[in-house]
């Protein structure tokens, strides 16, 4: 008999199957899918040579992950690359706001009137980043906080919305920033604990940086991968669970996957019949014939780069596709392009690039024309530089991946209070009905993103079930 099962081979699933091999379980994971990485994968969607990650591509909370540095990966072939600069977000008039690695920097491009309040945010929390990001991301009562007195003060900034931060600054240019920033979790400005969201994200920047995988996200799966097969755990794909008879024994089972899916697959009925799941995105992906044509000098050396006209550009953005049954127009846009900080991505003198709109979660439309006409407002001849596209709506996502119910890429609504506590009001979040029965996906804390954490915290509430467990 096994120690773990683990179903799902994306981030969560690899990291909770790796702690429990580094501490001498058994352990055997099942993919239904063709090759391992869930929201990390690396695919040639667009021409040959052209490497693209159809979900994830930059990393900011990967390279801040506890769990991540816990675990010898660059000796599996992870390496991380920066751009020059981890974000900007460029205005019709040509300019330029940045989050930059310095914080110097980046409160020089809001202007004057808001550099200092820029700096007051920020600086209190960078001296103590390793440490705050560990008990943001190790939360609930899966550690004792290390440092409590800096976290409450982190809660105090960061659990009212997002548009009560923003008051402090008077200039559209950090507010749009901002808000862009939260509009990463597709959470609506004005929600709870929506000030975090944005001040992890800037702080990350600031403190490790925002950066790809060499070669692609798939390289964080793969090296994931190999750390554990080389601690003794194996990996099945191509292998769909339907029920938890489709598995071999085990002392335990740990789920990757929606909570959908395993009250489906477990048998819990309606158990998570009260979770939500949010909005979604429509995200095409081009193989470009050169770099794209900012008008933004800024933005061309950019990892990530922003798109909108203002704060209120955004808000409404994520309005339309959280509270509607419409598509924004004009959409707030979320950009990569991988490439500026690994040239491998595409053949010579050749570009990859990803974007995407917000859209209502289930969404059939086509967003290509208005993602593509938002684009040429600040990067004009966009079009002109494209060789071929990919696109992926809705349910072109859920068909990819399983846990992205209705194409809600962060598997469940970030906002109101299931931002925090995920995937029921629960003091225990990673056990279910079952006691032999775990979630580790990114319905569980700390959310979603490339980072292992949810993983991570499962497997810790594994392996102290299964120490009181006899053999």
């Amino acid at each position: 008999m096994l120690d773990a099962v683990v179903v799902g081979a994306g981030p969560n699933g690899l990291t909770a199957a790796v702690e429990l091999a580094r501490r001498g379980f058994s352990v055997a994971v099942f993919e239904a899918r063709g090759t391992v990485g869930g929201g990390a994968r690396t695919e040639e969607l667009t021409l040959p040579g052209f490497r693209h990650d159809p979900c994830s591509a930059a990393h900011p909370l990967g390279i801040s992950s506890p769990a991540f540095d816990a675990m010898p990966l660059g000796r599996y072939g992870l390496e991380w690359l920066h751009a020059e600069r981890p974000m900007a977000h460029p205005f019709p008039d040509g300019t330029a706001a940045v989050l930059a690695r310095s914080v110097a920097e980046t409160a020089a491009s809001f202007g004057p009137r808001d550099a200092g309040s820029y700096r007051r945010l920020v600086e209190p929390f960078l001296p103590r980043w390793d440490t705050l990001v560990r008990d943001f991301m190790s939360l609930p009562l899966t550690s004792l906080p290390r440092d409590p007195v800096t976290l409450a003060r982190f809660g105090l900034v960061g659990l009212p919305p997002s548009t009560w931060l923003t008051r402090r600054f008077r200039d559209e240019r950090a507010k749009t920033l901002f808000a862009g920033l939260v509009a990463h979790v597709m959470a609506p400005l004005d929600g709870l604990a929506t000030g975090a969201v944005g001040l992890v994200f800037a702080l990350a920047a600031h403190a490790r940086g925002w950066p790809v995988a060499r070669g692609g996200s798939q390289s964080i799966s793969d090296a994931l991968t190999a750390y554990l097969k080389d601690l003794g755990g194996t990996v099945h794909t191509d292998y769909e669970v339907k029920r938890l008879d489709d598995l071999p024994p085990a002392r335990a089972y740990v789920f990757d996957t929606s909570p959908a899916a395993l009250a489906r697959i477990a048998g819990f009925g309606r158990y998570y019949e009260s979770y939500r799941y949010g909005a979604s995105v429509f995200k095409v992906d081009y193989a470009l014939d050169g770099p794209v044509p900012w008008t933004a000098p800024e933005a061309r050396g950019a990892g990530t780069v922003q798109v909108a006209a203002g704060e209120s550009e955004i808000g409404a953005a994520l309005y339309a596709a959280s509270r509607t049954d419409r598509a924004p127009d004009p959409p707030f846009l979320i950009t990569v392009q991988p490439s500026v900080a690994d040239p491998t991505r595409a053949p010579e003198g050749k570009h990859v690039f990803w974007a995407y709109g917000h859209v209502p979660n289930g969404w059939t439309g086509d967003l290509t024309d208005a993602i593509e006409r938002q684009l040429e407002r600040f990067a004009p001849g966009f079009r002109d530089r494209v060789l071929a596209r990919a696109t992926a709506g809705p349910p072109e996502l859920a068909a990819r991946n399983a846990n992205y119910v209705g194409g809600d890429i962060a598997c469940g609504a970030a906002s109101g209070l299931q931002l925090l506590l995920r995937p029921k009001l629960s003091l225990f979040p990673y056990g279910t009905p079952h006691p032999s029965v775990f979630i580790c996906s990114s319905a569980t804390p700390p959310g979603p993103g490339v980072h292992g954490m949810s993983g991570h915290n499962a497997a810790k509430a594994v392996w102290r079930r299964l120490r009181t467990q006899p053999k």
